[in-house]
């Protein structure tokens, strides 16, 4: 033990009682309560105690939305590794507001990540999925790149090595809790009707998958449920875009009662190119990429739920774009962004003005954050010896 921490242990351990050393501690930063563990047995115990981790979880996202008027968010990507790497390089700016950014920081994570699919991410933890080459199942695990834990998550109930999966990762604020999503549909027969979409739910709490029923996902007349992935999370609920032969919808998974429900689109396009999710300042929006091949002009459709939940109250507002090759989300100001063949750019749909963010071409995941959130989540994970670069 160095001195300063030394000196730090007796000073503590003679002046303060058990309680306002918590109180200090929760407000220091992940990196400080990592060294900290090894002060004394008892601060060992105190930060890996469930109950100080939800504390200083809680008391660091406050402190994260206090500080969104600072910045204009996020943006997390991971470049093309050049040649076979066992490394892949996680890499955090911040939106600055003067449209500026700047890197905060880089995560190199080895095996197993190495060929892993970056799937969602929420509140500063990651869920990634992996394919076992040997059986074919999928091996979900997820990722603190603060503290360099993760955690391989118990097998799925609901397996096929030929199913169709997509996960949605969201934070139960009221049981201070994770939660996946996992939506499947198993391939059907010749001539026998389309298979249904059936879901389970995993609690990291618990470890554990439960079997969800619903009469939105169960309803055989309306045949083979299929669904976009990313799922965004807003609201206290996991949203994506589902179709059935019927329509097409949001669906819809409220996070505390873990029910499902289908919220009703705008108006359908015949020249829908790409459509995707995402929140616009602040409410539900719908992204429509339309590509006018006659005019050779792209253009961007916006349509914004003013009142989350009612169909009548969706908003359109057009933007026309030069280049476009996949729609990553919007700032909380409502900028897109927007990645073309020269890397990541955000365009103000108010002035049309566009801003380039990061300039590489060869991107293998890109997402944005309002908030950045750094917690001892997965302190009882698995360290994932990587490198951490200031």
């Amino acid at each position: 033990m160095s001195r300063p921490t030394e000196k730090l242990r007796l000073l503590t351990e003679r002046v303060l009682d058990d309680d306002t050393v918590f109180d200090i501690l929760t407000r220091l930063p992940v990196k400080s309560l990592i060294r900290f563990r090894c002060v004394s047995k008892s601060w060992y115990s105190t930060i890996t105690n469930p109950i100080f981790i939800a504390t200083h979880f809680k008391l660091n996202e406050a402190k994260s939305l206090s500080n969104k008027n600072s910045h204009n968010g996020y943006l997390l990507y991971t470049p093309v590794t050049e040649g076979y790497s066992f490394h892949e390089e996680l890499r955090t700016l911040v939106y600055n507001r003067d449209r500026t950014v700047t890197e905060i920081s880089r995560f190199i994570t080895p095996f197993p990540f190495c060929d892993a699919f970056m799937n969602c991410f929420c509140n500063g933890i990651f869920c990634l999925d992996r394919c076992n080459e040997n059986n074919g199942d999928h091996m979900i695990y997820l990722w603190n790149p603060s503290i360099r834990k993760f955690k391989m998550l118990a097998p799925a109930l609901l397996t096929d090595p030929f199913d169709s999966a997509t996960l949605g990762l969201a934070y139960h604020s009221q049981k201070n809790d994770f939660k996946i999503l996992r939506l499947v549909s198993f391939p059907g027969s010749l001539g026998e009707p389309d298979p249904l979409t059936e879901a389970e739910v995993y609690t990291l709490s618990t470890d554990s998958w439960r079997k969800v029923v619903s009469a939105e996902l169960s309803d055989p007349n309306a045949g083979r449920l299929y669904y976009h992935s990313p799922y965004i999370f807003f609201n206290g609920a996991l949203h994506c875009i589902a179709a059935h032969k019927h329509c097409s919808f949001i669906l819809s998974f409220d996070i505390n009662d873990e029910r499902f429900h289908k919220i009703m689109l705008p108006l359908d396009f015949l020249d829908v190119y790409q459509s995707y999710l995402t929140v616009f300042k602040g409410s539900l929006a719908y992204i429509i990429i339309s590509n006018r091949l006659a005019t050779g002009i792209i253009m961007c459709h916006i349509w914004v739920m003013k009142e989350y939940g009612v169909a009548e109250s969706w908003t359109r507002k057009c933007v026309p774009i030069n280049w476009f090759h996949h729609f990553h989300g919007c700032t909380d100001n409502g900028e897109l962004l927007i990645m073309i063949f020269m890397g990541l750019i955000s365009i103000d749909p108010e002035n049309l003005l566009q801003n380039s963010l990061i300039t590489e071409s060869n991107i293998r995941w890109a997402g944005y954050a309002a908030n950045s959130i750094e917690s001892l989540v997965l302190l009882d994970g698995v360290n994932l010896s990587s490198e951490y670069k200031d």
